[in-house]
């Protein structure tokens, strides 16, 4: 199988990059109620993922720093916590299925390695599942 054809286009990922700053970052995730999201370079290659929790333990440990200053600070001083890596798009379905099983999604690029977009876990999941099922002897009639 094709990781195309799980693809949700970057024209339909929210991204952030490591210039924004922390309360556009916290808005963003809030207004789409996502708990990650993946950071872009100015080129548009992958960087990495940013989390709630990593936003959480950076105002926690952060002296100084609380939501009423969050528009002072960028996203480029939240140390990540965990690197969510990309596959290419001409990976196997297998190398996708590994990674989707302790990431939410997983970051695609292209063979220039720059952001595509992203496959979801539970995209994958729904196709494992479907897969299951097919091949099952009660689904194809066999006892």
């Amino acid at each position: 199988m094709n990781i195309a054809f799980f693809l949700l286009p970057k024209s339909e990922v929210i991204t952030t990059t490591l210039q924004a700053t922390l309360r556009q970052t916290l808005e963003r995730m809030e207004y789409h109620r996502y708990t990650a999201v993946p950071i872009l370079s100015d080129d548009g290659h992958y960087v990495g993922t940013v989390t709630e929790g990593d936003l959480l333990w950076f105002l926690k440990n952060s002296d100084g720093i609380g939501f009423e200053n969050a528009h002072r600070h960028v996203l480029a001083e939240v140390p990540l916590r965990v690197q969510n890596k990309p596959v290419h798009i001409h990976a196997e379905m297998v190398d996708l299925i590994d990674l989707a099983k302790v990431q939410n999604f997983v970051p695609i690029v292209d063979d220039s390695d720059k952001f595509i977009g992203i496959v979801r876990r539970s995209e994958i999941i729904e196709y494992c599942a479907k897969q299951v099922v097919f091949r099952s002897p009660s689904a194809a009639g066999e006892r």
